[in-house]
């Protein structure tokens, strides 16, 4: 048997002729920049995931095409106003994202299993935690970058109605108040779409069953309510219409902008919930966001083991 010194020197030993190598692993002597610094790390590497950037021409596509289509949308409702000489823009801030929940719920289905299932799938959790990291940072980190990117995806068209409509010199006070309004909305969507889209990705390692599953609960779930709230108008039952309202991520965010916003409800008949209803509207939004939040730490304290 031979035995290496840490010189480098091999010293022979009766027996077989196995060796010890010095390879000459040290010991890292740099600067530790700790939780903070990882997990803003995380979310920046994460949030620029989210439009594909870091990643290949292919990831790009989609959520580019979409942040595209939706301020193109916002920019052609602008041209009408200006063309048409009009006094108020087509469409209320307040509105737009209610609108274009068809295209949101497609980011989100797109880029949640994105976020999280990979890192399921390839086993690549316990990696982050053998870091100075904590599941609460990586849930955090997460769980922020999809909503700051659902957020810029939908206050980006609202920037440029607000634009658009103060070169068109309509009013600046009703305008501003429209705009911040419409922020308002749109940052409430953000942070429950994304809990609701991590949620049932981080379920699953499977990105096309993730994509699947938060497409059917936000728009199969949006239609089912539509469908019953359009049954109890027509039976002129339309006390139960805000109720019903309550059980569809979308009409979740609608009811509450009508009770508390000033925006004009799309349920049908424009009937929507009191102050009081709002209050329980609004309840249920922030509840379902601290459940999602709380889901994805019990999720990833199981996943780190």
């Amino acid at each position: 048997m031979t035995v290496e010194r840490p010189t480098g020197t091999p010293v022979t030993t009766a027996g077989d002729q196995t060796r010890i190598h010095n390879i000459g692993y040290r010991s890292y002597d740099g600067p530790r920049l700790g939780r903070a610094y990882a997990r803003r790390s995380l979310y920046s590497q994460s949030l620029r995931g989210a439009f594909g950037l870091g990643r290949s021409t292919r990831s790009k596509v989609l959520p580019m095409l979409l942040f595209a289509v939706m301020c193109l949308v916002a920019a052609i409702l602008v041209a009408v106003t200006v063309t048409t000489k009009a006094k108020d823009l087509p469409v209320e801030y307040t509105r737009y994202a209610i609108i274009m929940q068809g295209l949101i719920s497609l980011y989100v289905a797109s880029q949640a299993p994105q976020s999280v299932s990979r890192d399921l799938r390839f086993k690549m959790v316990p990696l982050y935690f053998s870091r100075p990291i904590e599941t609460a940072d990586y849930v955090r980190a997460k769980y922020a970058a999809l909503a700051s990117a659902l957020f810029i995806l939908t206050a980006a068209p609202l920037l440029v109605l607000y634009v658009g409509a103060l070169l068109a010199k309509l009013d600046f006070a009703d305008q501003t108040k429209g705009f911040a309004e419409g922020l308002v909305s749109v940052a409430l969507l953000s942070l429950l779409f994304a809990g609701i889209g991590l949620v049932i990705a981080a379920v699953t390692p499977r990105r096309g069953f993730g994509i699947a599953a938060v497409i059917a609960v936000l728009v199969i779930s949006y239609g089912a309510v539509s469908t019953l709230e359009a049954i109890a108008d027509a039976q002129n039952n339309t006390a139960a219409i805000p109720w019903i309202g309550l059980f569809s991520p979308v009409t979740l965010i609608d009811g509450v902008q009508t009770a508390f916003l000033g925006a004009t409800s799309s349920a049908p008949g424009a009937v929507g919930p009191d102050t009081g209803q709002g209050a329980v509207y609004v309840l249920v939004v922030l509840g379902l966001i601290a459940a999602a939040y709380g889901l994805l730490l019990r999720r990833y304290k199981k996943v780190g083991l």
